[in-house]
């Protein structure tokens, strides 16, 4: 059953998906092994934004560790949270597919590839505040869906067919390539756990500089990806319905293509791989909400933020002081959520 229609309800869920993600950002920020009082929090984050100052209650460095280590890593969570809901909406709209997920064509496989190489490189050199793993994993993602586009497209055209077959083949060969190297080099035996945590997923924020790097990618991919719904939704018709109502198909196939691969290859930056918030977010609020892209994108964006928020509360907190992978978490709500959705929808599901 769907529910919320009208520009009405959408104002109201975007309000209401706005309100539970400050929620979630202000409950992570205090939580920790120094806990902070969630009022603490608030103040000292508003007298940093506003011009209206609150007398300090708080000690120094409660406040040190409010901005300057647990803010950038929740933002940080709920930027990358962000990125995948919206990519895995993008691709599950352009591919007619509610299976699709922000690594489908061979994303994962390419970032985890360059990061693998980033490894194995005797330099230790930064750009714009990350070193070379983001670097690589942000190019090898890239790449990777370029090299899939390539081979897919035939006679002027990409079949959807292709591009997932050619996805599923490069994938493999990338993946083979990374254990390989894996397998017979000594340095990358040393850095196992580094290669491990980027396979398994975490928030590697460790600092403002990253957010400034990645966030502006991010928010303007969101931005552009609502105001191409429209577009998305023609493609609910299928290719040649889309046609008819006059959407360039093949261009805006790959215009898609590109905006949610660059969402995931800057999410991946930051995070390494972490599943499920592209494909659990996306396919729950389309249950709910309907096929329309005008609001499931900007929901999705907010819902999957507020999701691995409180995933990587979870994480370091579950443990403590042992610190989980993220993509465990993730695993772990999403995967049961997920079969719960797909036997609750049955046959009634439909792009």
């Amino acid at each position: 059953m769907r529910i919320f229609t009208g520009p009405r309800r959408h104002i109201s869920i975007i309000l209401l998906l706005l309100l539970v993600l400050i929620t979630c950002v202000i409950v992570a920020t205090a939580v920790g092994s120094v806990s902070i009082p969630f009022g603490d929090v608030i103040k000292i984050c508003w007298n940093k934004v506003t011009a209206f100052d609150f007398t300090p209650t708080w000690r120094a460095v409660d406040e040190t560790i409010v901005l300057q280590i647990r803010l950038p890593r929740v933002i940080g969570g709920a930027l990358v949270g962000a990125a995948l809901a919206t990519a895995g909406v993008l691709f599950q709209g352009l591919l007619r597919n509610p299976m699709a997920d922000p690594y489908i064509i061979g994303t994962s496989a390419g970032s985890a590839l360059g990061a693998t190489v980033a490894m194995l490189l005797p330099v230790s050199t930064a750009f714009l505040g990350f070193g070379m793993v983001p670097v690589l994993a942000f190019a090898g993602a890239l790449s990777t869906v370029f090299l899939v586009y390539y081979l897919a497209r035939v006679g002027g055209r990409t079949p959807i067919v292709s591009m997932l077959l050619a996805g599923f083949v490069v994938s493999a060969m990338l993946t083979a390539l990374m254990f390989l190297m894996i397998t017979i080099s000594d340095t990358l035996h040393s850095r196992f756990a580094s290669v491990y945590g980027f396979l398994m997923g975490g928030i590697s924020v460790s600092g403002w500089g990253q957010i400034a790097v990645a966030g502006p990618i991010i928010l303007v991919g969101i931005v552009v990806g609502r105001l191409w719904s429209f577009r998305l939704n023609a493609f609910a018709l299928g290719e040649e319905g889309a046609a008819h109502v006059g959407v360039e198909v093949e261009r805006n196939k790959a215009l898609f293509l590109a905006l949610g691969s660059v969402l995931t290859a800057a999410a991946v930056s930051i995070s390494g791989l972490i599943g499920f918030v592209g494909l659990v977010v996306p396919h729950a609020l389309r249950l709910v909400l309907g096929p329309d892209h005008r609001i499931l994108i900007p929901a999705s964006a907010l819902a999957g933020a507020a999701f691995l928020v409180i995933a990587d509360l979870l994480a370091r907190s579950v443990a403590s002081p042992r610190e989980l992978p993220v993509g465990i978490i993730t695993a772990l709500i999403g995967a049961p959520v997920f079969l719960y959705l797909l036997r609750r929808s049955g046959k009634e599901y439909s792009l």
